[in-house]
């Protein structure tokens, strides 16, 4: 299976919320690979300046779409006030956003994910050895 290395992409619009001013519309690029299959990347759009990526657990966004998930950088859950969207919280040391995202397009993404990885075989589809030359540097002298 490591061979058979797949990406998948999706667009999306999240929503931007803020305090006393209206939504603003970010758009997002949702990717899964097979080469890291425990994780969803999110890159956001931010202008001129270009994207801004997060990289977070498949299970995250998972168990984010049904309950409050996460208690690191990145929160999901469910929005209270509309069950059809879904509120991502990020948190860095150069700030921090909230946005709403459609439910159903995220579960849809999700499901594409599963279709190519099950989960639970995520491990089928690492490779040690290749993990390790990275991390090891190679002149040990």
């Amino acid at each position: 299976m490591r061979n058979d290395h797949v990406t998948l992409r999706s667009t999306a619009v999240f929503d931007l919320l803020a305090p006393r001013t209206p939504p603003v519309p970010v758009k997002v690029e949702l990717r899964y690979d097979t080469r890291d299959p425990y994780a969803v990347v999110a890159a956001f759009r931010t202008g001129r300046a270009g994207w801004v990526e997060w990289v977070y657990a498949r299970d995250l966004l998972a168990d984010g779409l049904l309950a409050d998930a996460g208690d690191g950088d990145v929160r999901i859950r469910p929005s209270v006030e509309d069950p059809e969207s879904v509120l991502i919280e990020l948190n860095s040391p150069s700030g921090h956003a909230m946005f709403e995202a459609s439910a159903q397009e995220l579960a849809d993404f999700l499901d594409r994910t599963y279709d190519v990885v099950l989960p639970g075989n995520e491990h089928l589809w690492v490779d040690v050895d290749d993990a390790l030359t990275h991390l090891i540097p190679n002149d040990m002298s």
